[in-house]
Order: C-alpha cells, then structure tokens, then sequence
C-alpha cells in the first residue's frame, strides 16, 4: 500500500532513518526539519500521513497539528519523548491519530503507518452508507462529515464514533463500545480518549457546544447520537 508520507522531524539524522525506512516499505516520502515546514508543505502538496515530532524549532508539533486540523483531516501520528497520560491526551485532543513514545525503533514506526493506512482505507472503502440525521449527514463511504451543508473535518477517531452512533440513532453506546470501535484507527484509544473525541465533535456539530442537542450524553451510561435534537 503506497502513501505519501511526510516526515516533520528536527533530527536530521533520525529523519533521514526514518524516511530510507518508510521508503524501504514502498511509500513516497517528504521530510522537514521544522514545523513552520511541515505546515507549509502539508498544506501544499496532498498526503497521507504525517509523523510529527512534537519539539521542533519556530512551531512545535501541538501547534502544528491544531493548526492543521483546522482544514485537513491528514492523519497524524504523534512522536514525543514525554509519555504521561495528560501528553497523550493533550496529542489526542488536537487530532492527532496516534502517538509515539521516544525511544522507538523505525520498524515500530514503520508499523504503525501501516497499521494506520491499512486500518483507515477499508473502512472508507467497505461501506457506502449515508446517515442524515436533523442537520447531520455522515457519508461512511466518502468519511465526509456535513452539518447543514457545511463540510466538518474529523480525525479518524472522532469519525469511527460518529459513524457507528450514526448506524444507529438514540442507542446509548458506553466508553467501552465506543471504544471498540475506535480501536480500529487508533491504537492507544483509553475511555478518556473517548471523552476527548466527544467534546472536539460537540464543537464541530453542535449550534451550542455547551448545552449538545445532537451528541448527548445519558448521565451513568454514555453517549447517544439523536435524530431529533431538541
């Protein structure tokens, strides 16, 4: 499976691993040293994947991926020598798709894009269903996210939830079942995860984030996706 993959990366050395690596496994490779860099290329030339370290010199890799995420659902995969929970929450929460602790071996990076890409394109490709609910259509086979017309970007997390709750309106799903569901894109996925992925698509679909009509919570059980939002 070949993919453009960019690789934003201040280590030269390291990088330049990781791009004969990544080459080696079939796919095209571009690489950057900055962030400044890897916004500027990511936004000019289409890709697949992007392996984003976090400290980088003139924009850090937060920054970059919440910039990003603004306009473009490449899926981004975090690498970072801090491994607490709040550091992967925090990457998870600006839409990156999966993280990376330092040190890792580039076989072990080489395995997660390739988990990644392989998990993600048959998802997009096996089912051709279409959702509309209130102002709400989600188009699984297009992974294409409308509110009221208007185009929603989604990371592939946010978009396996609201696409399995969309299968089936005004079911109450638990953090568990969703998830299962999340696991398929994203590997390190915890139920705190799952409260994240909630609160970034309440701000993408909802009028009121603060008082949700759509994704609504059932308080001792979950989430729903209703067809009729109050």
């Amino acid at each position: 499976m070949c993919a453009h993959v960019l690789v934003a990366e201040d280590d030269r050395r390291q990088a330049d691993l990781l791009g004969q690596y990544l080459r080696a496994a079939g796919h095209e490779v571009s690489v950057v040293h900055d962030g400044r860099s890897a916004l500027t290329r990511a936004r000019r030339q289409p890709l697949d994947l992007l392996v984003l370290d976090v400290l980088m010199p003139r924009i850090d890799g937060w920054e970059v991926c919440r910039v990003l995420r603004r306009d473009s659902d490449v899926m981004v995969l975090m690498l970072t020598a801090r491994s607490s929970e709040e550091d992967l929450l925090t990457g998870l929460g600006l839409g990156a798709d999966d993280y990376l602790t330092k040190p890792y071996s580039p076989r072990e990076l080489v395995a997660r894009v390739e988990t990644l890409l392989r998990r993600r394109r048959p998802a997009i490709l096996s089912d051709d269903e279409v959702y509309v609910l209130g102002p709400l259509t989600v188009d699984a086979g297009r992974h294409r996210v409308e509110v009221a017309g208007t185009v929603v970007d989604c990371t592939p997390g946010e978009f396996a939830i609201l696409a399995a709750m969309a299968a089936r309106p005004e079911r109450v799903f638990s953090r568990a079942q969703l998830l299962d569901h999340t696991r398929g894109v994203e590997r390190s996925s915890t139920a705190r995860t799952i409260d994240m992925h909630v609160v970034n698509l309440r701000r993408k679909i909802e009028a009121n984030p603060r008082r949700p009509a759509l994704l609504v919570t059932v308080y001792g059980l979950g989430y729903k996706l209703t067809g009729d939002p109050r």
